[in-house]
């Protein structure tokens, strides 16, 4: 039988794309987003043992995830600003190989300027999370969860467009 370690492990190891994704999205530096991928693994850890099985293991994830990550900086009040970025941010950043990089670079900058609960709902779609799973991981109604995803996206269209 595996340890409750070795579980906790495997677990962080194949889900450590959420951790990675959510760290990413709400942080400015690399050191910031280190700090977080360290804070949500610990939070993880702490309340696996509470972990009924109620949900999917990556819905679970996901709200220790972005709560960590919603709370641990304001607690600090390192909390990061969506006014840290400034109108010429794109142009400050060295410009990717591709065209693809490109376009994912500009998505998570578009991405991060948004209010923290709208950036948790991209993520999730992003990440091709049902909309039920979404609105659980966040407390909304999967009404309310779809319509905020599809404003998002016209949001998102005209920001992108902005910078293209």
């Amino acid at each position: 039988m595996a340890s409750k370690e070795k579980i906790f492990a495997q677990l962080i190891e194949e889900h450590q794309g959420l951790i990675i994704k959510v760290s990413r999205l709400y942080t400015n530096t690399l050191e910031d987003e280190e700090d977080l991928f360290q804070e949500i693994v610990l939070q993880l850890w702490r309340s696996y043992d509470s972990f009924t099985g109620g949900s999917k293991i990556s819905t679970w994830m996901y709200r220790v995830a972005l709560n960590t990550a919603i709370t641990l900086f304001r607690k600090k009040n390192r909390s990061p600003q969506s006014a840290d970025f400034c109108e010429n941010t794109l142009e400050k950043i060295e410009q990717p190989t591709n065209e693809k990089q490109q376009q994912i670079d500009l998505l998570y900058t578009v991405i991060k300027k948004l209010p923290k609960i709208e950036r948790a709902i991209v993520m999730m779609y992003l990440d091709e999370q049902p909309y039920k799973e979404i609105a659980d991981t966040l407390g909304i109604s999967e009404v309310n969860a779809r319509v905020k995803m599809n404003r998002l996206k016209k949001t998102l269209k005209e920001m992108m467009e902005k910078y293209a």
